[in-house]
């Protein structure tokens, strides 16, 4: 049986900081300062569009806005400290998804 992890909760914690906790309750900060002024990432330097953060229920991703989205997987990879070859071997003892 698959488990589908998906993001529950997310909130700005301030300015590129945002706290995130997923269905299977892993949890923690993602810093997105990496990501800070670049490119279409500068919208968040624009008054208080950061702390705008949501869940788009679409497709369940972390977003801002219709066009500004991450990655959730990256950030579950982040928040747990693994790489993505160490979260495909945990996927031969049980089969996660993300949605």
């Amino acid at each position: 049986m698959d488990m589908q992890i998906c993001v529950i909760e997310v909130k700005p914690l301030g300015k590129y900081k945002i706290a995130v906790t997923f269905s299977d309750d892993v949890n923690g900060i993602y810093d997105l300062k990496h990501l800070a002024s670049k490119g279409i990432f500068k919208y968040w330097d624009e008054g208080d569009n950061f702390f705008k953060v949501f869940i788009n229920k679409e497709n369940n991703s972390i977003a801002w806005n219709e066009s500004l989205e991450i990655d959730t997987l990256n950030c579950y990879l982040k928040i747990r400290n693994i790489d993505f070859e160490t979260f495909k071997s945990m996927n031969k003892t049980e089969k996660y998804a993300f949605g």
